[in-house]
């Protein structure tokens, strides 16, 4: 992979996890500390300052052997080719093995589906995951069959031709019909499990919203995401006073209607394609658990 660094005096592991996307500075460090990243050539360390201009190339290793068993699961593919496929995830499914969660993630069920073909780029635990969605988010998520497709992918998420739109319920009515928040991201400063809207520092967040229609106490909306931060659509409703319904974390601590969990659903992926650069368009429908609570907001009035 090669990279142009457009700025000056930027160290060369902040530069690289935020040039390659969903790779972690601990991840980029290590591959500066194995000799897999030259600049100009040169092999550099991870506090070289960047110049405008040079050219960084990351070789990646060979793949770890994976140590995470390979699941049956009832996995829902949307769409699928060479190159790579798009799970419809449904909520309460995990994305990738972690501490606290080394088993019966999404990760597990694709690597007894689809094995070796998938991309190596993000490690062992992470293979052919392009970028994550919730736990309890249900929806479309693309996975990268070969690093090729992955590269593309990242940097279609990184310069947002990626379009990811979400349908969600929020507490609330919105006077608007439709809005912009831009409003930065980054980890909450007492609580590190959670993300904030941040007066200083954080990372830029955009997203798009729009009603799709009004109910008694309750707006359906569409967003879609320009950036793509850690659990941002939650974030920044809840900024707006209009939490999710069902999230717990960033909204109203009892659940309400008997939802749970948040009402939230990644409902199309629109890319350009990794080997042809034609277009495509994923989308799912909304599923059982979302419909229902509709159906009991149209019973309310």
């Amino acid at each position: 992979m090669e990279l142009i660094c457009c700025a000056d005096g930027q160290r060369l592991d902040v530069f690289l996890c935020e040039s390659v996307s969903d790779l972690s500075r601990s991840a980029a460090q290590n591959l500066l500390n194995q000799g897999c990243v030259k600049v100009n050539g040169q092999s550099a360390k991870k506090n070289y300052k960047t110049k405008a201009g040079d050219v960084v190339e990351i070789e990646l290793p060979e793949p770890e052997t994976l140590d995470v068993t390979p699941t049956k699961m009832d996995l829902e593919i949307a769409y699928e080719d060479e190159d790579l496929l798009v799970i419809n995830k449904p909520k309460g499914l995990v994305v990738h093995p972690a501490a606290g969660h080394w088993d019966d993630t999404l990760v597990n069920g694709l690597l007894y589906a689809r094995g070796s073909q998938l991309s190596g780029i993000n490690g062992v635990m992470r293979p052919g995951i392009v970028h994550r969605i919730d736990k309890d988010t249900s929806g479309l998520l693309a996975v990268a069959k070969n690093d090729l497709a992955h590269t593309v992918l990242a940097s279609q998420l990184k310069d947002h031709t990626l379009s990811r739109t979400y349908e969600a319920i929020v507490c609330g009515s919105f006077k608007e019909d439709r809005g912009t928040v831009d409003a930065p991201i980054g980890r909450h400063p007492s609580d590190r499990k959670r993300m904030a809207v941040m007066q200083r520092g954080g990372k830029d967040a955009v997203t798009h919203w729009e009603v799709i229609a009004r109910y008694r106490g309750y707006t359906h909306i569409r967003c879609r995401l320009e950036t793509g931060r850690t659990h941002q659509i939650r974030v920044h409703m809840a900024y707006l006073g209009h939490p999710i319904l069902g999230d717990t974390v960033y909204g109203h601590k009892k659940p309400e209607l008997g939802q749970d969990t948040q009402c939230l659903h990644a409902c199309s992926l629109c890319f350009r394609h990794p080997r042809t650069g034609l277009p495509v368009l994923v989308t799912s429908a909304l599923p059982a658990y979302f419909q229902k609570v509709l159906e009991k907001l149209e019973k309310m009035g």
